[in-house]
């Protein structure tokens, strides 16, 4: 099996960008965090702070207020040579200048909003199949936040109410960018409750795995197979290869959904996960994953 070359960093939303410190601004709790957090990390693994990266705010409705939140915050950590690609529709696409932007940079960001922005702009177009040529290829690194990390995926939800999340039908599934397979992300996990959306999501396709991510908090993921949690939060990894009782085939659209053995992780930063051998490990040494496994049976 070939592995990509590249590199996935998915990010649960609202990630940590910094303190202003001249206006009096306090926007996250983990003041220290910022200097070790996640999008630091993104520029570390994309090469350093002089490397080329690329916001993409397609899934966001404001996406010129969101770009420069992502210019000014990649700036305070000393990265300045960052673009911002405000495609809007499957027209703009086609633009020979976004197609040579993506040959040249290193990273790309996909910023937060609505993951289905995403699938139905950039599926199937030769935008995305150089992307993911490069990631295939190439140690090039591919980011995202809330919608942009959840649209990483080949099977994507968009959407689902967390509250009627336990009720057959109320979780929607599509394709997604195709960066990874077999694998289901979802975004702001802990503080929109969104385990039982996960949860359904997983019972209707139990050959996956579950990555939920909470805020400030993410997972990199290196040769489609090995992850590493990240930032300040909790990442929840969600297991339905064992499943045995599953009613979700049987009932009827708004029924609860009843499930029997499911497995769930809890991941706090340095926790590693690997995908093909459905194994957690419990931290990381100079850049590798120990191999210890936790029985949590």
């Amino acid at each position: 099996m070939i592995h990509p070359k590249g590199k996935l960093i998915a990010v649960g939303g609202a990630e940590d960008k910094g303190t202003d410190l001249e206006k009096g601004e306090i926007f996250r709790n983990n003041l220290n965090f910022f200097e070790l957090g996640i999008l630091r990390r993104i520029v570390d693994e994309a090469g350093g702070v002089d490397c080329r990266i690329e916001v993409i705010t397609t899934a966001s409705t404001i996406p010129y207020e969101v770009g420069n939140n992502y210019l000014n915050a990649f700036g305070k950590i000393g990265c300045t040579n960052v673009g911002v690609m405000h495609i809007r529709n499957r027209q703009e696409v086609n633009d020979e200048k976004y197609l040579d932007r993506i040959t040249k940079c290193k990273a790309i960001m996909m910023t937060g909003g609505n993951q289905l922005r995403l699938s139905t702009t950039f599926g199937g177009t030769h935008f995305l199949r150089s992307i993911l040529a490069r990631y295939e290829n190439e140690e090039f690194v591919v980011a995202g936040t809330s919608a942009g990390a959840m649209a990483m995926s080949n099977t994507m939800i968009y959407e689902g109410n967390a509250i009627r999340a336990h009720l057959k039908g109320e979780v929607k599934i599509t394709t997604g960018l195709g960066f990874i397979d077999d694998v289901i992300i979802d975004s702001h996990f802990e503080k929109r409750g969104r385990f039982g959306r996960l949860s359904q999501a997983i019972a209707t396709n139990p050959q996956c795995i579950g990555i939920g991510l909470g805020e400030d908090t993410g997972m990199l993921i290196t040769e489609g197979n090995k992850m590493e949690a990240i930032g300040s939060g909790l990442v929840m990894i969600i297991d339905g290869h064992e499943i045995r009782h599953n009613n979700i085939a049987d009932i009827p659209d708004g029924n609860p959904i009843s499930i029997e053995n499911i497995k769930v992780h809890f991941c706090e930063k340095g926790n590693g996960y690997y995908l093909n051998e459905r194994r957690f490990v419990m931290e990381m040494q100079e850049g590798s994953l120990i191999r210890k496994q936790v029985d949590v049976e």
